[in-house]
């Protein structure tokens, strides 16, 4: 395992933040973390970045023990908090050979490196801008090209797309999807659910410190679809259709939306042809007949409860 969590618990003196996490992510995965705000989320983070020492349990990058192997952690990892940090009074070629220096990369090595991260995160035309001077998207990306200077094998990104316009929440995104294909170790928490079912190939749910869900997208989707949804238009007598379809077995409720008949089937089933002949039967003309798709969002709020500590 490439990142590993064994009991992993961070008290604050009776506030749990994280409890007995359990985590086991292979070289080249995707995981998306999930959950409302005080959830743990980056709390974990911290950790696995060694700035946090945890409570009890056992954290590890690529075999080595956080707290005791930091030294050998810290250039396995790049880590992207939810904020920009300082340095203003450069530009963005200097922020980045700083920052190189740091990790020994030196001469002509470093110039390279920096070219390199430069062009891979699109932010070449901008070498000589001033680092304050840059968009909220920019200053991200510019993160990203910083934690890429000594080519971690795992990185670890907090709300990446927290307060960027659409635009450059797409940047990001497809930035994302490119050091997933280079086979980066990627741990990310957002908010913007439909974007981690897109990048992600495993999320986690956690919850007040507690991870309730660890596994693929399509497993989670699974777990929470007992049945099936219809959205069902028909050109009049919307009344009349609701009642009959009432009367239905395996039909569990049936309710009205801004034109829509909203049926909840009790079984999973993509063969709608029973209802669609017995509308037809009673003299009904279909506009629309669809299911409903359950996606990462559908399945978070069912999860979870919404609540903090």
């Amino acid at each position: 395992m490439i990142v590993q969590t064994i009991n992993l618990t961070k008290r604050y003196g009776k506030l749990i933040a994280l409890n007995n996490l359990e985590l086991n992510l292979e070289e080249g995965e995707c995981f998306g973390y999930i959950g409302p705000n005080g959830a743990g989320k980056t709390t974990t983070i911290k950790i696995l970045a060694t700035l946090l020492q945890p409570t009890w349990g056992e954290a590890r990058i690529c075999g080595h023990v956080v707290g005791y192997e930091s030294r050998k952690i810290r250039p396995l990892i790049g880590y992207v908090p939810d904020f920009f940090g300082a340095y203003e009074d450069m530009v963005v070629q200097e922020y980045l050979e700083f920052f190189a220096s740091a990790y020994n990369i030196v001469g002509k090595q470093r110039t390279r490196v920096v070219g390199d991260v430069l062009e891979l995160t699109d932010l070449e035309y901008k070498k000589e801008a001033m680092v304050d001077s840059l968009s909220r998207g920019m200053q991200q990306r510019l993160s990203l090209a910083r934690v890429l200077l000594h080519d971690p094998k795992v990185l670890l990104l907090d709300e990446p797309a927290s307060g960027l316009d659409p635009r450059a929440r797409i940047e990001i995104r497809e930035l994302l999807k490119e050091l997933r294909n280079m086979g980066k170790t990627i741990i990310i928490s957002s908010h913007i659910l439909h974007e981690l079912a897109e990048l992600c190939s495993t999320v986690g749910i956690i919850e007040r410190g507690e991870l309730l869900f660890h596994g693929s997208i399509a497993d989670v989707l699974k777990r929470v679809q007992t049945g099936t949804k219809l959205h069902i238009r028909v050109t009049e007598q919307q009344d009349l259709a609701i009642t009959l379809l009432q009367r239905v077995n395996g039909i569990r409720s049936v309710a009205q939306d801004n034109g829509t008949i909203i049926v909840d089937l009790e079984k999973q089933t993509h063969d709608f042809t029973p209802l669609t002949k017995l509308l037809i039967k009673n003299n009904f003309k279909i506009r629309e007949i669809k299911e409903e798709p359950i996606n990462l969002e559908t399945a978070f709020m069912q999860l979870t409860k919404g609540m903090v500590q």
